[in-house]
């Protein structure tokens, strides 16, 4: 599915703006989880984690950003899955962890470029199509829905209440792209969310009120990303207590 949204997505960008960073951002992101899942493991492992979590950090990334920063950028990604884990998993999504702390670090821009804003209205079918099948495969139907419907009632209801014209921009391109992407895409990863229904909608609403939150009171271009890690951390709670590498998480618990 991201083969099809950056072949997509590539040329409006363009292909050699896109190409150091996606490329330099998945190698790094590889050749550093490669070693670390031989000594995990005992044996060689085609490292796919890695590539997943590079891939998700240079489609939101601003394609002109420098490649050294979008490769740091991926490897800290993939070094937050071994530092902070609960007894099973780890607990943040890794993407969305090093997007904020390179953020800070960088003071990167996030365009979201991956999720095919600059294409015509045609692109939208395939970006719904595309995470619609992965939100199936990894059977996180509820927990998408609850997010979105939570997400454009806060909005909606701020659009009634409030100036309008302050929130016009999540109702379309870029911002309709982004939230779409994210939803399918980042919120559904597996180690993270939960797999129980009535817990993946606790965890998509927490999602929508902290991302709604984070975008009236602070502004920060962030703000979806916030969202998940919040629901990451409410996920690792309700697994393992706190804090979360001491405690053994119940049998049977999702």
């Amino acid at each position: 599915m991201f083969a099809i949204l950056v072949a997509l997505a590539a040329p409006a960008e363009g292909v050699g703006v896109v190409m150091p960073g996606l490329t330099m951002g998945i190698v790094v992101a590889m050749l550093v989880d490669a070693p670390i899942l031989r000594m995990r493991s005992g044996a060689w492992e085609f490292p796919s984690g890695a590539l997943l979590t590079a891939a998700i950090v240079v489609m939101i990334l601003g394609p002109q950003e420098p490649w050294h920063v979008t490769a740091i950028t991926s490897a800290i990604g993939v070094l937050s899955k071994y530092l902070v884990r609960g007894r099973t998993a780890n607990v943040f999504n890794p993407a969305a962890l090093a997007l904020v702390v390179s953020f800070y670090l960088f003071n990167t821009a996030q365009s979201w470029w991956g999720a095919l804003p600059e294409l015509p209205l045609y692109a939208l079918a395939v970006l719904v199509g595309a995470g619609a099948f992965i939100t199936g495969r990894v059977n996180k139907a509820p927990m998408v829905l609850a997010f979105l419907g939570a997400y454009y009632t806060l909005f909606t209801i701020t659009a009634f209440l409030g100036d309008a014209g302050q929130v016009a921009e999540i109702y379309r391109a870029p911002d309709l792209h982004m939230v779409l992407f994210f939803a399918f895409f980042i919120l559904t990863d597996p180690p993270t969310s939960p797999t129980k229904y009535g817990h993946q909608i606790i965890c998509g609403v927490i999602v929508a009120v902290v991302s709604y939150v984070t975008f009236e009171w602070i502004g920060a271009v962030y703000y979806l990303l916030a969202g998940v890690l919040a629901g990451n951390a409410w996920e690792a709670w309700r697994r393992y207590g706190f804090p979360w590498t001491t405690k053994r998480a119940r049998p049977g618990r999702a």
